[in-house]
């Protein structure tokens, strides 16, 4: 296979809602290129992009990965994401390492909770997006509504350089709005493609819209615009031009249209990103040296430097990594240096992937995207690269789990094997958490979501073996304190020889939501010796992270260790740890202690005619609706509920809305739980735990 430049390469992550057709898309696009002999379809289980059996069975991509398409002497990389919220992770990690994001937004649903997070995720990165209308070939269909919707979510810098010719089953081609040309496709799925004049029923709609990205595209740049009222128009160079600058400057987001199923507008779409997509060259990049952001540019003479954005556990590769060059040229059978871990790594066979099909290559230039089999110490958010470059890449920044189950093995003896797997597997998804809980000894299983969970499971039984029970979600409720105290705190025992005493007086005060903790020192006079201070401290820590009421962490309050007393024989480090509990203990017994548990925000995405029956259920929910408005065909309501109250939420929407509604949500903030359920969680707990707290070691 040939070894692109970087200004022959383009770099694109498909991202968007999950069901608006963007692994469909990516399959007609890889057949239209000759990368495949046929046209792979989601239904059957046959895209080149999902070809994990869980994808397959589930038909939703649920993990990044990649492929490439050569296309008129380029090199186009693409990065297929989930478009699941439990999975969002992954996308986030690929528009990390692209020049481009190709948003797809559903002709009929429009703008979706999945589609507006890609969308500001890409702005964080000031990254230069095309988004792609797909699915115009089925009912109720529409570009002047989705338009609408898109331009409501992401603003009025979305501008069509196509129109659908033909609507919903006879949408058949596009009429290209910058060359002014119709391209009309074979209705067999084959991708022929017939170019011709604009259709006489067309022309003036198309020419309206092509005014309109003429002035947008002026008002981008002001030598155009000069040239725009003077001339009142510009010429077809100065659209093209300006039109590729404003784009590659994410000043203008062009707006195509296509039917990934019926294959119409792919090969268009190729040429679009061929055209206004920057390439890895146009793009400098930023990376860290000696704690400053600096510059760089995609010299593939520089030192190299990668930078790893994913790994794969592979059952039969093992480890596989994928990283993308930014400067240099990396060489197959070569040994390189883990900058971030500092360690050396003995390179094997370069490898290109066009879904899980790896082709060896034997040099990677910069700006391109590839993968190696079997390192040693190398893990995402690594970098590779020669001292001499003198940088690292800042990490990708992985969302905390949300919702954790209690797993156990099936079959005795499994436990090591489950944690040498899920040891693998959180190499794959820094969104997961794999742990054994220090008071029930249980072992917890943590991630974005119940959907997030089940794959992770499948995963371990596929692909380890190991298959394991799921107990219901354990909530990460919390406790606090609601009073101002003063507690006291002493430990005296005498036996033969040396005793033990340690005595100290502390102030426990509450804090606002979200402070965790504070110890402060106020002590005088040497009332105790400084040398044991830590010990107090360290024994209201653990005794804290313990509980009081039933087992969960105390957090938001201030301990002030103000007064205390000591013996010069018999004090020591363990008798002031013992003292610190027994103050805390005596301080919570005085302090008003009470639950707090987490608050989620909610997005739900349903038809209209449910939003009653669906906001009625969320205030039966404890919920907080806090808004609701029309997008698109879907009505999205806002709100605030518990986390405890949402662990059958997706199986209530799906069977209120036939499959037709879905939802969102992440961790808001920790509130206090209802007098009245208070009573059960902690019998419930204290029934699980044990006693909530007992004497530190």
């Amino acid at each position: 296979m040939k070894v692109y430049d970087a200004a022959g390469i383009r770099n694109v992550a498909v991202v968007g809602h999950g069901g608006s057709g963007k692994t469909q898309l990516l399959s007609a696009l890889l057949f239209d290129a000759g990368m495949v002999n046929r046209l792979g379809k989601v239904d059957e289980g046959n895209t080149v992009t999902d070809y994990d059996e869980e994808e397959i069975a589930r038909k939703h991509t649920l993990s990044a990965s990649l492929a490439y398409a050569e296309w008129n002497k380029t090199k186009i990389n693409l990065i297929d994401t989930p478009g699941f919220g439990n999975f969002f992770a992954d996308a986030r990690a690929a528009l990390r390492v692209v020049e481009c994001a190709l948003v797809v937004v559903d002709g009929v649903a429009g703008v979706e909770v999945q589609t507006e997070k890609a969308w500001a995720a890409a702005d964080e990165l000031a990254l230069p997006r095309l988004v792609v209308v797909n699915r115009l070939d089925r009912d109720r269909s529409s570009l002047e509504r989705t338009l609408e919707s898109v331009r409501q979510a992401c603003g009025r810098s979305v501008i069509p350089i196509q129109l659908p010719i033909g609507d919903e089953r006879n949408f058949s081609g596009v009429v290209d709005l910058v060359a002014m040309k119709a391209y009309t496709f074979a209705t067999d799925g084959s991708g022929k493609m017939t170019e011709g004049a604009v259709p006489s029923n067309m022309t003036d709609a198309a020419n309206a819209a092509r005014d309109a990205l003429i002035e947008m595209v002026a008002e981008a740049d002001e030598p155009l615009m000069e040239k725009f009222f003077e001339a009142g128009t510009l010429t077809q160079d100065e659209l093209v031009k300006g039109l590729a600058t404003a784009t590659r400057a994410a000043k203008i987001f062009p707006l195509l249209c296509t039917s990934g199923l019926q294959n119409i507008g792919v090969q268009t779409l190729m040429d679009a990103l061929l055209a206004y997509a920057p390439s890895p060259a146009d793009r400098p990049f930023t990376a860290q040296a000696h704690k400053e952001t600096v510059t760089r540019t995609a010299d593939e003479n520089a030192p190299h430097a990668a930078f790893v954005w994913k790994t794969v556990a592979d059952q039969f590769a093992g480890r596989i990594t994928m990283f993308r060059v930014y400067q240099g040229t990396l060489k197959a059978d070569s040994t390189v240096t883990n900058t971030t871990q500092n360690t050396p790594e003995r390179l094997g066979h370069l490898i290109v992937l066009q879904g899980k099909t790896a082709t060896t290559v034997p040099e990677l230039k910069a700006g391109d995207l590839g993968a190696v089999a079997k390192l040693k110490d190398t893990r995402t958010n690594d970098t590779i690269a020669e001292r001499a470059a003198g940088f690292t890449f800042a990490p990708i920044a992985f969302p905390d789990p949300v919702l954790s189950y209690a797993i156990e093995p099936k079959s005795r003896g499994d436990e090591d094997k489950i944690s040498t797997a899920m040891h693998r597997l959180e190499e794959e998804d820094g969104s997961i958490r794999y742990q054994r809980d220090p008071q029930t000894h249980e072992l917890l299983l943590a991630g974005q979501g119940q959907l997030h969970i089940e794959v992770t499971v499948a995963k371990l039984k596929r692909r380890f073996g190991v298959e394991v029970l799921l107990k219901p979600p354990r909530i990460p409720y919390r406790e606090t304190i609601t009073s101002k105290v003063e507690a006291h705190g002493r430990h005296k025992k005498q036996t033969g020889g040396h005793g033990q005493f340690g005595d100290c007086k502390i102030r426990m005060e509450p804090l606002p939501r979200g402070s965790d903790f504070e110890f402060v020192i106020d002590i005088f006079g040497g009332s105790i010796p400084r040398q044991f201070i830590p010990a107090v401290e360290k024994g209201i820590q653990e005794s804290r992270l313990r509980g009081y009421l039933a087992g969960y962490p105390v957090v938001d309050f201030r301990v002030v260790l103000y007064d205390g007393s000591y013996h010069d024989v018999d004090s020591n480090e363990l008798s002031f740890k013992t003292a610190g509990w027994l103050a805390f203990k005596d301080g919570m017994s005085k302090a008003h202690p009470t639950l707090l548990e987490p608050i989620m925000n909610v997005e739900v995405y349903a038809p209209g005619d449910h939003a009653g029956d669906l906001m009625g259920d969320l205030n039966s929910r404890r919920g907080r609706i806090s808004g609701m408005e029309a997008r698109g065909l879907l009505t999205v309501i806002k709100a605030q509920v518990p986390m405890s109250e949402m662990l059958t939420y997706e199986q209530h929407l799906t069977s209120v809305t036939g499959g037709r509604g879905s939802y969102q949500m992440e961790y808001s903030h920790y509130d206090e739980v209802p007098n009245h359920l208070q009573q059960k969680i902690v019998a419930t707990a204290r029934a699980e735990r044990g006693h909530a707290a007992e004497e530190p070691a």
